[in-house]
């Protein structure tokens, strides 16, 4: 499992490239041969990368619900509308595709930041925006999310 490390701004292309930042470049060394498979997220306006082995583990999980449960299969056509496979090039370039750009709202100021396992990529004025709207409740979700029992933390 990789874990990545690090919220970095940068710039879109009028073809939707983004230039990944080296910091960034170098975490994703490891996992850059087997390509990533960019996806909109399900809670925020912006787009999701992950490297195709954690993609992979996401699919087992996913592959194991039962298709005969029409909230399982309507869940699995909206979790996977829009996918796409896509790969950083000899550049170090991420090629976003058109509508994904849209879905995103990304305009050409962008934001990737690490989400443990994955990278979102943000429209820069949507991150900051959704940053600022968390801020007040991010002590009473830290403590919801992560206090509980030591053994839960180990």
């Amino acid at each position: 499992m990789i874990n990545f490390i690090g919220t970095y701004e940068c710039k879109s292309d009028v073809k939707g490239r983004v230039m990944i930042p080296v910091a960034l470049k170098n975490q994703m060394v490891p996992v850059m041969n087997d390509g990533f498979v960019l996806k909109r997220s399900v809670f925020q306006p912006c787009l999701e990368l992950y490297p195709m082995a954690e993609w992979n583990l996401l699919m087992e999980k996913m592959n194991k619900k039962n298709r005969f449960k029409k909230k399982n299969n309507d869940f699995i056509r909206r979790f996977s509308a829009g996918v796409k496979i896509v790969e950083v090039d000899a550049a170090g370039r991420l090629l976003i595709p058109k509508n994904l750009i849209s879905i995103a709202g990304i305009t050409k100021e962008v934001v990737l930041s690490s989400a443990i396992n994955i990278v979102e990529i943000w429209d820069k004025d949507n991150y900051e925006k959704v940053i600022e709207e968390t801020a007040e409740d991010f002590a009473d979700l830290a403590e919801e999310v992560m206090g509980g029992d030591e053994d839960e933390l180990s």
